[in-house]
């Protein structure tokens, strides 16, 4: 697989989330920067403290980065650790999801608006109302209601298994997963009309084998949900996207609602440079693109990575492929 080349290099950036707003490409990646914090499965060394936005008018065209849209002491209820973030536009306006730790070192999920795509973001005040665990990914349905929906959750670090019971569980913090039967489920909640809180209850995002419909167990560490959920939506199906976390994969599982259940369906991408995986996918101008990152630029420090693009093709069966591994016809 050829090597591509970080859509930017002035900064750090990782996980990032692509959106087509206004007709041009934005995407909304975490901010990676330099510190002496040793590297743990609690993720510390990610300790970003900051947002920058980015557009460009064609994909492997000039990129412009628009600055700092929204920054960690702006935001009274946080503590530390602004990780990967989201965009989402409705109703004339624009949302950023984040994760971070509030006060007690919790991971909770904010908002933050804005009038414009490139910001600025003023966030809310506390964070969303039952909210928690990181990686918040937005998705506004093509409905008549134009129904939006927030996935997030991620385990180890991510904390997400110290909400098993419904309550945060700190002693439950080092199991780091589920240690027998299912694995533990991304979480999803619909949103209400104004995009900042939660309409309904939270529940879980169910990914079945597809061979035996049951849910992926917790041992299948090449399968199972680890973070970074995202969702899209191709030719009527809804494609829930996530990372394997500690085996390194990008997969997908397909469904026939945005709340599925889905359906396992493969891999989209294969261990990179680094340790994290993180991504987006998003259609411009008639192609289908995968954001990513990876630690290349750093030469492989896990918490200093950059992003990059790569186009995807579905097959007939709707399957996703990397462009540059199909056959030349």
């Amino acid at each position: 697989m050829a090597d591509k080349a970080p859509i930017v290099t002035h900064v750090f950036t990782a996980d990032p989330s692509a959106h087509v707003f206004n007709g041009k490409l934005y995407v909304y990646p975490s901010h990676d920067r330099e510190t002496d914090i040793e590297d743990n499965d609690n993720g510390d060394q990610y300790d970003m403290n900051d947002y920058h936005v980015f557009s460009m008018e064609q994909v492997g065209g000039p990129v412009t980065d628009h600055g700092v849209a929204l920054k960690q002491q702006d935001i009274p209820w946080v503590s530390k650790q602004l990780w990967a973030p989201d965009a989402a536009s409705k109703n004339g306006k624009y949302y950023l999801y984040f994760p971070a730790r509030d006060k007690d070192g919790i991971f909770r999920v904010g908002v933050a608006v804005g009038d414009k795509p490139e910001g600025p973001f003023k966030p809310e005040p506390e964070p969303i109302k039952g909210s928690f665990s990181i990686d918040p990914a937005s998705f506004v349905d093509d409905d008549a209601e134009a129904s939006a929906y927030l996935y997030f959750g991620g385990i180890w670090g991510g904390q997400l298994q110290c909400w098993k019971e419904g309550t945060f569980k700190r002693e439950d913090y080092t199991t780091m997963e589920a240690q027998s039967g299912p694995a533990l489920c991304a979480k999803v909640a619909k949103l209400s009309d104004d995009m900042t809180s939660f309409a309904t209850e939270v529940q879980d995002v169910l990914i079945l084998d597809e061979e035996t419909g049951a849910p992926i167990p917790c041992s299948d560490h090449d399968r199972r949900f680890f973070e970074a959920a995202w969702m899209h939506k191709y030719q009527g199906k809804y494609y829930f996207s996530y990372s394997t976390g500690d085996t390194h994969f990008l997969c997908y599982a397909i469904g026939d609602s945005p709340l599925g259940p889905f359906t396992y369906a493969g891999r989209i991408l294969e261990p990179v440079i680094g340790w994290t995986t993180h991504h987006s996918i998003a259609e411009f101008k008639g192609k289908w693109y995968l954001f990513y990152h990876d630690a290349s630029l750093s030469k492989g420090v896990n918490h200093l990575r950059c992003v990059k693009i790569r186009e995807i093709v579905y097959d007939e069966q709707g399957k996703i492929k990397l462009a540059e591994e199909q056959p030349k016809v």
